[in-house]
């Protein structure tokens, strides 16, 4: 679809929105001249793109709720300008709702209240059923198209913005999906490899455990729907990772993200734990509003600082840890993706969480074939060993981690290099071992 297409197309629907809201503002000022209980049908044109899908396949009234919610966005003046020409001398139209001067945007922005205000005036049980819609019975509030913000405990839920998501806000006016950006509103980042499957060096039984990943991820979604398992199979599937640094873990996430064409997600700890009440839920909360129906997988990397067991009550600050350990459970299970947690050690997550996990990994340090392998592996295609360098031996004589390995190969690649040598040192190459045991504290022979 070209952009004159798709802006003719805003500039129609942004037109019947206009008309709407002056309907409903001349029906509100003078009642007699309107009416106030029906509503014109929205003409909506089959060009192709993200926004005529959604708008064809939505409801006269969540028609209108999306296009309240994304006039602002196509016209900064949109509501300023119309509510002006009723009220030239200024002042505030409260059944309207909506708020003003909300951060950089100075401008009125659409809350519930104005929805309500434009689609049912004061049709009570009209009203009712566009906060129902509201409150998650509307399919775009399912699919995570719009959503209402939270407000402040006690105020009326509905004089919330009405906000459109920022990847379907790129979706409808730009014809593409963008990409969360990494920061205080969404502290995860996205992660991916190059590498593909046979360059994954773990033992047997792990490849075997991971199967049942990839089983689910292939067939789970046509099973519920076909065999009708909605009723009794609670969606999302939630896996455990453990084992020592460097032994696969985040490699297989991004493989399996990479096999099922699955953008994963690393959640960054540091953003998502609070040392506030109250502030790690909506951290998290954050992430998995923005995750839901998006087919994602959240990678929760050293989990243990958020699903460490629980500690007995002694302070208030254990019971509030205590609560959000309960909100990670719920929240967790209802998530309808896959969520795999990594952890060095797996007695360090709670047994709350542990009876809930539909499979449980091990990644072991790798034995002394699959060191070989991965020497044999990492060593450059277009770089050499020197003659004296048994890798057998190597890996007989040396535990290390399957990133130590590729930590220590480059070391000594690097020291050939700089030197314009095409053959990696014996030398070199134990300094660089040598290097990976400092590390780790451990002892060096």
């Amino acid at each position: 679809m070209n952009r004159q297409t798709l802006t003719h197309a805003w500039t129609d629907l942004l037109r019947q929105t206009e008309q709407l809201v002056r309907l409903r503002l001349r029906a509100y000022f003078a009642p007699g001249d309107a009416r106030t209980d029906e509503q014109p049908h929205w003409a909506v044109r089959d060009d192709g793109s993200y926004c005529s899908m959604c708008l064809r396949q939505a409801t006269d009234t969540e028609k209108t709720l999306l296009m309240l919610s994304l006039a602002p966005h196509l016209h900064p003046a949109f509501y300023d300008r119309i509510i002006q020409d009723f009220l030239p001398n200024g002042g505030d139209i409260i059944e309207m709702g909506g708020v003003k001067n909300a951060g950089n945007h100075r401008g009125f922005l659409p809350t519930g209240e104005t929805a309500l205000f434009i689609i049912a005036g004061g049709n009570i049980e009209k009203r009712m059923e566009v906060q129902r819609l509201l409150m998650g019975e509307s399919q775009l509030v399912k699919q995570g198209v719009i959503y209402l913000e939270a407000v402040k405990e006690g105020e009326p839920p509905m004089s919330g913005r009405l906000v459109v998501t920022p990847e379907w806000l790129s979706k409808l006016l730009l014809g593409k999906e963008q990409r969360p950006v990494f920061g205080p509103d969404f502290p995860a980042k996205p992660i991916s490899t190059l590498l593909e499957w046979p360059d994954l060096v773990i033992a047997d039984k792990t490849r075997q455990q991971l199967e049942d990943i990839r089983t689910w991820l292939r067939y789970n979604a046509t099973l519920i729907d076909q065999w009708e398992m909605h009723r009794v199979i609670k969606p999302g599937y939630r896996v455990l990772f453990y084992g020592p640094p460097g032994t696969g873990k985040t490699l297989t996430a991004t493989l399996l993200g990479k096999e099922f064409n699955r953008e994963v997600f690393r959640i960054d700890l540091s953003q998502v734990v609070s040392k506030y009440i109250g502030e790690t839920e909506k951290n998290l909360e954050k992430i998995f509003q923005r995750a839901e129906n998006r087919d994602w997988i959240l990678f929760f990397d050293e989990a243990d600082a958020l699903f460490g067991k629980r500690s007995n009550v002694q302070s208030s600050h254990d019971r509030y840890a205590n609560q959000e350990v309960a909100y990670l459970l719920q929240r967790i299970e209802d998530f309808p993706g896959l969520v795999i947690l990594a952890s060095n050690f797996k007695n360090n997550i709670d047994k709350a969480f542990m009876r809930r996990f539909n499979a449980v990994v091990h990644f072991p340090m790798p034995g002394i074939a699959e060191r070989l392998k991965l020497w044999q592996t990492m060593i450059p295609t277009k770089g050499k060993l020197q003659d004296d360098i048994a890798l057998k031996e190597v890996a007989e004589k040396y535990e290390l981690s399957g990133s130590a390995i590729v930590q220590a190969v480059h070391y000594a690649a690097l020291q050939a290099f700089s030197k314009g040598n095409r053959f990696m040192e014996k030398d070199e190459l134990l300094v660089g071992i040598r290097r990976e045991f400092e590390k780790e504290d451990r002892v060096f022979k």
